[in-house]
């Protein structure tokens, strides 16, 4: 059996394995048995997003936490980074968040955080799966009368609201501005449109009916023109996408255009280390970011360090650092001065803050960006080959990336949550990134036969 935990925590069909009530229950025990505290007593917050299923893996956790004498703190919908910061500021020895986050509905996924709230790393996540599959948990069930209880937090929603207002400049308000938010359907859908109307905007809110079945159906973060054509209809200043566990954001400017993850890192550190607040002069990113993002910041004197891909890679590689500010081209963006893990809200109210402060419409940002060419193909493989097995493709790949030389890029990686193989090609010329592409994506195929 391969490794259960992948870049972002389990993930899958919901009642198909691994993704079953009985792999939950499992590790809703290993995880009340590593995290349980000195005095023989550990909470653990469970929250999740808005998918019919959750509520099976919400109960199947908890009866797994409780059954292991851990009580457990039920906050319902709920932002990944909500769970993280709930996490943290209830001073719980662990959170959960029940997800499958810009998955379709049908999926769904259990990811951990630690008390400090941020992501458990891997060798954590090892533990929990040896835990899950060994015989030490039949042995350490307490008796009885210290069997955990589980209670819902009624506040948690207005907690999370607070805190997200505290992270916007305290003299500046959103008053005249009109925001286009869409919610994906997803665990946001009262929380960000609460926010930025709180502060003061005009907010048209869509994607805030969820159903349990329209998470990210159509909306959200990976159909961003959902939100342009609303933003150009409406005459918005801007336009927000979120995910479904709005953990990543793509915005919209007052025209329409579409900025994505690199965009917003773009605009954000170089506002940042103009005030002196970028720490390092540093920006953390990944392999998946443009090259025009890295020649951008060179430009500014800001250097681009690259992480795996997965924001959790992006986060270790900040801490271990001490960098302060980084993200994915997806749209995680990870303000470490503010949270611990990406947040789609967050970082919506820090562009925000740039606008309001500069008083510059979103288009007029970061025009100096000049992005190049970059297509990603993703190959659904028969079967998981290992990329050093693959000769014929390992030797057309290194005869293109001597053709393009430093000026383009080939990344080529496995999904850690789905079975695709990820090619990414960027160059200064369409026509020869498309065709390195589609080369790459035969040889591909012929080897995986």
């Amino acid at each position: 059996m391969g490794r259960l935990f992948g870049t972002d925590g389990v993930r899958g069909v919901a009642n198909t394995d691994p993704m079953t009530v009985e792999t939950a229950l499992a590790m809703g025990q290993a995880a009340a048995h590593l995290f349980r505290g000195k005095n023989g007593r550990h909470k653990i917050v469970i929250g999740k997003d808005t998918r019919l299923s959750g509520y099976m893996f919400e109960t199947a956790l908890s009866a797994g936490i409780c059954a292991m004498g851990g009580d457990v703190l039920l906050v319902g919908p709920m932002p990944t980074p909500g769970i993280a910061f709930l996490t943290h500021s209830m001073r719980a020895d662990a959170g959960v968040v029940i997800s499958a986050s810009h998955n379709p509905y049908p999926d769904n996924g259990i990811k951990f955080f630690g008390r400090d709230g941020f992501k458990l790393p891997d060798d954590v996540e090892d533990r929990i799966e040896s835990l899950m599959y060994g015989e030490l948990l039949k042995e350490d069930r307490p008796p009885s009368p210290q069997i955990g209880k589980a209670q819902r937090i009624d506040d948690a929603t207005g907690r999370y609201i607070v805190y997200l207002k505290s992270t916007y400049p305290a003299h500046l308000s959103l008053e005249r501005m009109r925001i286009v938010v869409d919610c994906a359907n997803g665990a946001a859908y009262r929380i960000a449109p609460q926010v930025f109307a709180e502060l003061g905007a005009e907010v048209i809110p869509i994607g805030v009916s969820p159903n349990g079945v329209n998470i990210n159906d159509q909306c959200g973060s990976l159909y961003p023109e959902v939100v342009s054509a609303k933003v150009r209809d409406a005459r918005a200043d801007i336009g927000i996408s979120l995910d479904g566990d709005a953990d990543r954001v793509i915005v919209v400017d007052e025209k329409g255009g579409i900025l994505d993850g690199d965009r917003i890192m773009a605009i954000c550190a170089g506002e940042m280390a103009r005030k002196g607040g970028l720490a390092k002069n540093t920006v953390v990113a990944t392999a998946m970011s443009n090259l025009g993002l890295e020649l951008y910041l060179k430009e500014r004197k800001i250097k681009l360090l690259r992480a795996p891909v997965g924001d959790r890679y992006v986060v270790e590689a900040m801490r271990a650092g001490k960098y302060n500010f980084g993200g994915e081209q997806s749209g995680h963006l990870i303000f470490l001065d503010h949270a611990t893990t990406g947040d789609g809200v967050l970082a919506a109210l820090q562009l925000l803050g740039i606008m309001v402060g500069s008083g510059k419409k979103l288009s007029e940002l970061g025009r100096e960006l000049a992005v190049f060419p970059q297509m990603l193909h993703n190959i659904r493989m028969k079967h998981r080959v290992p990329l050093e097995a693959m000769k014929g493709f390992r030797k057309a790949q290194a005869e293109f990336e001597k053709a393009l030389g430093s000026r383009g890029r080939i990344v080529v990686r496995y999904s850690g949550t789905e079975p695709l193989l990820r090619i990414m090609v960027e160059g200064e010329k369409p026509d020869e990134v498309e065709a390195i592409v589609n080369a790459l994506s035969e040889k591909a195929r012929e080897e995986s036969r």
